[in-house]
């Protein structure tokens, strides 16, 4: 399946160990991307440059590539004194290295998509700063002042990149879905307006007027900028975007080995998606049965859909149902198949200030006064919930999911460096493992109830259609034989997206554009998802009945969010 590229002996677990050189280039470059990176630092829950945000011109994308340069100049001569040190130095290649080819190769200057590209991550950024004080606002207050100057300097960046090399402009399709993502943000009941009017301390103290005021101003400002940014997209990037949606395969090549840290052979994964599709369509089809004896797929979500026992009214019941859930979980695998210390067994469900419909996870602060955080981004106007379609989200998103992740490996003080335990975060390995998570949960008998389990299904078929999707389409591969075969275009990835998932059209809709723009990213879940369960299954088998399924999840998750191929390497004998 993967094609090792890194050699990384398993790391020995002490309880505690003196930091070594390697740990010192690896804090250096911590602190040095933390100076570079406001948002991230706010995601991480550091206090730097929290008034600020991230460089977004040519030139602030030029000197995180040379940071990772002289990082990897580092790495070259040092030594490691442990296995530790080993995996950090194969880790650190690996993220740094591919830093540098995507930089050299254009890729990170003209990244505009529809999930997660600088326009939103300006945004986002927002959702986790504090507002409990008086002097939190005026931080927040300044760092708003500062958004125009940041779109301003992507805007820059996306024309140099587009000057340099027009094959790296954006598809049509990601520059007109970004243009209607800046009409949710401006406005009376846009994201600023509102996020300025429910200012308050504590809760529920409304700021002083003054600070107010100049609190809604710099809100203004940003709507306008977004506004700005809208006829910009429409103006100058519009009218220069490819038609095609397709990246080409030396594109999406480099990209999947960013988002999954392993090398897989891109044919195979893709017959692998369809036969994995057909697999999960067949079991939901016999799922479908347990719910309505004799009906199809679509018969057993209509009954699901009018069964109280699944249905919960309004956003205040939505995010007790899923704090429920988090803790009984926590409390169900803490000393049974986890080492779950004191910390991370704090995790809090909230409703977040957007109307995306997504469902994600935030990580704790290092000393864990902010705590992990799982977030459900509600759609205006949805009121009503179906606990059977998004149960395994949960699991996935909380516990055993990201939380315990990434929480865990946050807390590995006495282990690992902060590069390892905070900022390395590979996408197939993070993704991997939270379905991973769910899995576990199905195989524990968590997911017996068959309205449950077809939820389940139905998430990972989404998960497996969009392996064959993604690859499909960016790649070039003759599309399946259900959709007619020959070249993919937009309406028959549409026909095996909707043949494959039963979501709503609106959210399918987004997903479908979200492949399209973002490519390499979506796939790297249900891969992530192969190549962990391989490993323990290897390991189970290596091991015999002296296998520990908590030993080796605690084993796995101390090597943190790295590559899969330096993964698969450390926990090897």
């Amino acid at each position: 399946m993967t094609d090792s590229s890194a050699s990384a002996p398993a790391p020995s677990a002490p309880t505690t160990r003196t930091p070594t050189a390697v740990d010192a280039i690896a804090e250096q470059h911590f602190d040095a991307v933390l100076r570079n990176s406001p948002i991230d630092a706010t995601y991480l829950g550091v206090e730097v440059r929290q008034d600020e945000l991230d460089d977004f011109s040519p030139g602030g994308y030029r000197a995180r590539a040379d940071l990772a340069s002289a990082t990897l100049a580092q790495l070259a001569t040092a030594e490691p004194v442990d296995d530790i040190d080993r995996v950090t130095i194969a880790a650190m290649r690996e993220r740094l290295q591919l830093e540098v080819d995507l930089h050299e190769a254009g890729l990170d200057q003209c990244d505009l998509n529809v999930i997660a590209s600088p326009m939103q991550s300006v945004r986002d950024v927002f959702d986790l700063m504090p507002t409990d004080t008086q002097e939190q606002w005026a931080t927040i207050t300044r760092r708003l002042g500062n958004l125009p100057r940041a779109l301003d300097q992507w805007r820059e960046s996306l024309l140099a990149s587009v000057d340099a090399d027009p094959r790296r402009i954006s598809a049509r399709r990601q520059v007109q879905s970004c243009m209607k993502q800046c009409d949710d943000l401006v406005g009376d009941d846009g994201f600023f307006a509102t996020f300025a009017a429910d200012a308050r301390t504590d809760g529920d103290t409304p700021l002083p007027e003054p600070q107010q005021a100049e609190l809604a101003a710099a809100a203004r400002r940003c709507a306008d900028a977004y506004a700005d940014l809208k006829a910009f997209l429409g103006e100058q990037l519009l009218p220069r975007a490819r038609e095609e949606d397709a990246v080409g395969r030396e594109h999406y090549q480099l990209a999947s080995r960013h988002f999954l840290g392993a090398t897989v052979d891109l044919e195979e994964t893709y017959a692998w998606g369809q036969e994995e599709t057909a697999r999960l369509d067949a079991e939901m089809r016999r799922t479908a049965d347990r719910i309505v004896p004799g009906g199809t797929i679509q018969d057993a979500i209509a009954a699901l859909g009018d069964d109280p026992a699944y249905q919960l009214d309004g956003t205040d019941a939505l995010r007790q149902w899923m704090q429920t859930k988090a803790d009984e979980v926590m409390d169900l695998l803490d000393g049974t198949h986890f080492d779950i210390p004191g910390p991370v067994r704090s995790i809090e469900c909230m409703i977040a200030p957007t109307h995306t419909g997504g469902i994600y996870y935030t990580g704790p602060s290092e000393d864990f006064t902010r705590p992990g955080r799982m977030w459900w981004s509600v759609p205006k106007g949805v009121e009503t919930f179906g606990t059977w379609a998004e149960l395994s989200t949960v699991y996935h998103e909380g516990v055993p999911g990201h939380h315990l992740q990434i929480a865990q490996t946050t807390y590995r003080a006495e282990l690992l460096n902060r590069w390892r335990r905070m900022l390395c975060w590979v996408s197939g390995h993070g993704e991997g493992w939270a379905l991973y998570a769910e899995r576990l949960m199905v195989e524990l008998g968590h997911m017996e109830d068959p309205g449950n389990y077809l939820g389940f299904l139905n998430a990972q078929s989404l998960r497996a259609a969009r392996v064959v999707l993604d690859i499909g389409i960016h790649c070039g591969f003759e599309a399946p034989a259900e959709v007619g075969g020959g070249d993919w275009t937009y309406d028959k990835a549409w026909a095996y997206l909707t043949a494959h998932n039963t979501d709503a059209e609106a959210s399918l809709r987004f997903e479908l554009d979200r492949y399209l723009g973002w490519p390499g990213q979506a796939p790297s879940y249900k891969i992530g998802e192969r190549i962990w369960m391989q490993l323990r299954d290897e390991t189970a088998a290596r091991e015999g009945d002296s296998f520990d399924p908590k030993a080796f999840h605690r084993r796995a998750l101390d090597v943190g969010s790295v590559g899969l191929d330096v993964l698969v390497e450390a926990i090897r004998p």
